[in-house]
């Protein structure tokens, strides 16, 4: 009875040091070939290819109201949503006009970018201009947050109104308040540059 003990224990310490190390060793790798895998087969194919023709659109218009108050256009030549993510619409040549409570209307416009028909939200890449008839606001990345109602704008800021101009790595806008908060990312100083 003893040795059938001692065999089913020394059996039980082998099968738990089988589990570990199988647990710790052997399972990862799995999972990071499966990631390797995945990562590689991404890489090699273009997201326009994604795009099937069916999700492909030419001289997209969306409508709406920006924080309930304030109607907007999204404008864009050619756009497509892919499957996976329905909600997100990929444009090129994307335009965003808002008109503001106070009369002003902002223009954004940029050579690419992404919209949420849910949250309203816009995110532009290249060459990117904003401006409000009063100051324009040029970059390289500008991200519209209609949920917090805030403008941020960042790589390669440069913005001109008739008070003068600064360059920034980042500047982040609050219509409401009407207020910029100028930050770059390496502690370097803002250039600004006023006209009296």
């Amino acid at each position: 009875m003893k040795e059938n003990r001692k065999l089913i224990q020394i059996i039980l310490v082998f099968t738990g040091l089988f589990l570990i190390i199988a647990t710790y060793f052997y399972y990862p790798k799995i999972n990071e070939n499966k990631l390797k895998g995945s990562v590689v087969q991404d890489e090699q194919t273009d997201i326009t290819d994604k795009a099937s023709k069916d999700n492909t659109f030419e001289n997209v218009e969306y409508k709406g109201l920006y924080d309930f108050d304030k109607p907007f256009i999204i404008i864009s030549e050619k756009a497509y949503i892919l499957s996976e993510n329905p909600n997100i619409v990929h444009m090129a040549n994307m335009k965003v006009e808002i008109n503001m409570s106070d009369g002003r209307t902002v223009i954004i416009t940029g050579d690419k970018g992404t919209y949420n028909k849910e949250t309203y939200d816009c995110f532009f890449e290249g060459n990117v201009k904003a401006t409000d008839e009063e100051t324009i606001i040029r970059s390289e990345n500008l991200d519209l947050f209609a949920s917090k109602d805030l403008v941020s704008i960042y790589n390669n800021v440069n913005l001109i109104n008739k008070n003068g101009s600064l360059k920034a790595d980042k500047v982040d806008y609050d219509f409401e308040s009407k207020y910029y908060k100028i930050s770059m990312f390496n502690d370097k100083k803002v250039k600004i540059k006023l006209i009296q």
